[in-house]
């Protein structure tokens, strides 16, 4: 593992916090920690992280309203942790930024990988290679700026993405007016958040249509095929 990848667990309960950080750090994670949404503020004032695992049920401030403050002004991978087993909670989890979802019990190699996984995805899409895909897309007014991973609306006002969200974005600003299968989506954004649940790429595109002003017109919904990006792309 990058043993440069500083990682945050969030979680009120001590065991898991000390044994996930011996786990993490013995992989060649430096490991930070915190027991609810006041340490982790503190935590990211004193140092930039790289992911955050963070737990759903903590006092205070749930895991979904921090995920979702986050949101506002963060991009930063997060991974939720959870000791419920409802579908429902996974899909909240999505709408509201989690790049990923573990249920409680989880095996700390699952976790690991997960984490591989989504710092990989995270790197690779800001790294040189995105010029693949043309430094920047213009379209109904919006651009964004795959070198910075920059969203700007026709308003000028920067719109935070998450990992996940970005991935979508980018898939669908390379195949504009084409009909593009969830399968396909899925593998683009590389969502294996919510296991035997085959419509999470909807959660993911609904996510994403909240940021391009609710604008259902930009992404339309065919039935039983898949989505369509219903605008001409213009890539430089």
């Amino acid at each position: 593992m990058d043993a440069s990848a500083e990682i945050l667990i969030v979680d009120d309960d001590g065991q898991i916090l000390i044994l996930v950080a011996k786990f993490l750090r013995a992989n060649g994670f430096r490991v930070h920690t915190a027991r609810n949404g006041v340490e982790m503020a503190e935590t990211l004032k004193r140092t930039s992280v790289d992911l955050i695992v963070l737990d759903l049920m903590l006092p205070g401030k749930n895991g979904l309203e921090i995920c979702r403050e986050l949101r506002r002004t963060s991009s930063v991978p997060i991974i939720m942790l959870t000791a419920k087993g409802d579908e429902t909670d996974r899909i909240i989890g999505l709408e509201v930024g989690a790049d990923d979802y573990l249920p409680k019990p989880f095996n700390p190699r699952e976790l690991l990988a997960r984490i591989g996984a989504v710092l990989r995805r995270t790197r690779a899409s800001g790294n040189p290679a995105t010029d693949r895909t043309g430094r920047s897309f213009s379209f109904a007014g919006w651009s964004l700026d795959a070198m910075k991973r920059e969203l700007t609306a026709p308003s000028g006002v920067v719109v935070d993405l998450s990992t996940g969200e970005y991935d979508l974005l980018l898939a669908f600003l390379e195949a504009p007016q084409r009909v593009l299968t969830r399968e396909f989506l899925l593998d683009a954004a590389r969502n294996r958040a919510i296991e035997g649940y085959d419509r999470s790429i909807d959660v993911q595109v609904s996510r994403l249509r909240r940021k391009l002003d609710g604008r259902e017109d930009l992404i339309k919904t065919v039935r039983g095929a898949g989505y369509l990006f219903a605008t001409d792309v213009v890539r430089a």
